[in-house]
This record gives C-alpha cells, structure tokens and sequence, in this order.
C-alpha cells in the first residue's frame, strides 16, 4: 500500500494511492481517504479525492530523523573517506522536513550545497533494543529522501549538525511504500533531469536491518521517526533555480525546487 499524507481545503489527513504511475498507465492517481492514522489499524474510507485535487505533504512528521554517513563505500571514497568501522549517525531536526513540491532554502551561511539522494524506512511502532529478527515487525515502510548537505560548512566544522540540520534539508515524499523489499533497488537523482547519482541499495555496507539494530541499542524510535540509509556515489552541487528528483524503484519519485532564502 502507498500511504500519502494531503491537504484539501484546509483539512489534513492521510490516504491510501490507487492507480499507477508506471509509464503508459492510464486513468488519474486518486486518494481513498484513510479512517484514522496508519500507526494503528486503520480502515479505508472509501471516500476517494483525485491527486490533482490535494496538496501533498510530508508523508510523516517526524519526532527524530537518525541519519547514517559512509554507507556506500563509493560515497565514502568518492569525498575522501574510509568506510567506517561502526556506522555514522546523526540527526537532521524535524524542522528539516519538507515534501514532495516543497521548496529546498539554500542556506545564507553556505557555497556549496550538495544532493544526497537516500532510500528513507519509516518507523510504525515505538521500539528499542530490536533484535535483527525482529525488524520488520517495527517498520511501516519506505519513502524517498534527499539529505541535503551544505559541504563547505560540513568539511569547516567538526559537528555536522548545521551543514546537515538546517531548514528545508530533508525533503521526505512523494508517499510511504508498505510493501517493499528494500534489499536491490535502484536509486537515482537527477538535477534539471540530469542525471547524477545512479546506484543500488544493494550496495550498502550495513543492511537496514543492522542499522535498526544499532540505532536501538541506544534510543527509543517512535511511530513516524524516520531512518536516512546513506547516499551512493555521484554527489554534487545544487544551484538557485535548480529542480532535483531523487526516484527510487517500487517508490516514486521526490521532487523540489531549490530558491534563494528569503
């Protein structure tokens, strides 16, 4: 199921997307509107909006983002660093999130802003201290992101919590895939439909499910805290007035338009 989180006339809610966005298809994407959250059992309305209609929004809004670094070792290598012996972690704040159609602010305090295109696993239950056999069973599902990064800032300081954290640098959309196996999947980014990243998630260092096992052993992930999985190789810069799309397979694809901060 593709869960979408929409606004129409002022309301918010989420909904389940019906129709296909595979090349050829025919016939509007539509949205049946959802009974409830999707963090719990949830029953389909019935009553069904056209995507045309609505305004797509995050698709969660989360308490946390744990982001992971270095986990292509073509990305790693590619900026001049080792793969690490224990994963790379750190937070992008929940003012970070943007949707689909959002706009990406280029900070005032950076040259130098770069694409990170990521597979995102959003959490559908409060879980710590998860066992690898049992991961699944806490994940809701899967969305794509763009761990927007200000690279001079980021190499200038020792945390990374600026060139990282700052508003609009974690666009998260277009929706939530449910049923997915995330093990080979391509992802893509493209800036003005150039393409710049091209790669797997095949090529992971760390697996998803060991990542879930290491963020947990220190902190408590809710219902909606959302998961950045790393970037491939390709990374690189992004200009005002540049639109970039990072599509992964079985997903979509995110799109948003890069504007000078007002």
């Amino acid at each position: 199921m593709r869960i979408a989180r929409f606004s129409i006339d002022g309301n918010v809610a989420f909904g389940a997307v019906e129709g296909s966005t595979a090349p050829g298809a025919e016939g509007e994407l539509v949205l049946d509107i959802i009974k409830g959250i999707p963090f719990a059992d949830f029953e389909l309305s019935g009553t069904k909006v056209p995507l045309s209609k609505v305004r797509l929004l995050p698709p969660v809004l989360p308490n946390k983002v744990v982001a992971i670094g270095r986990n292509y070792a073509e990305h790693a290598a590619e900026l001049g660093n080792e793969v690490p012996d224990a994963p790379i972690t750190f937070f992008k704040p929940s003012t970070s999130v943007v949707g689909p159609g959002d706009p990406i602010a280029y900070p005032s305090f950076s040259q130098d802003l770069h694409h990170e295109a990521e597979l995102a696993v959003v959490i559908g239950r409060m879980c710590r201290e998860v066992p690898k056999e049992r991961v699944k069973d806490v994940i809701l599902g899967y969305t794509c992101a763009n761990d927007v990064t200000a690279r001079d800032v980021q190499q200038r300081e020792k945390q990374w919590a600026r060139a990282k954290g700052f508003d609009s640098s974690c666009p998260l959309g277009p929706w939530i895939e449910t049923e997915l196996d995330p093990r080979d999947l391509t992802i893509q980014c493209t800036v003005n439909g150039e393409q710049r990243q091209l790669g797997r998630t095949s090529d992971m260092v760390r697996s998803i499910e060991d990542l879930i096992v290491h963020i947990t052993e220190a902190m408590t992930l809710l219902p909606g805290d959302v998961i950045l999985t790393g970037t491939p190789a390709g990374v690189g810069p992004l200009n005002v007035g540049d639109e970039v799309a990072v599509t992964i397979e079985g997903i979509g694809t995110l799109t948003n338009k890069v504007i000078k901060r007002g």
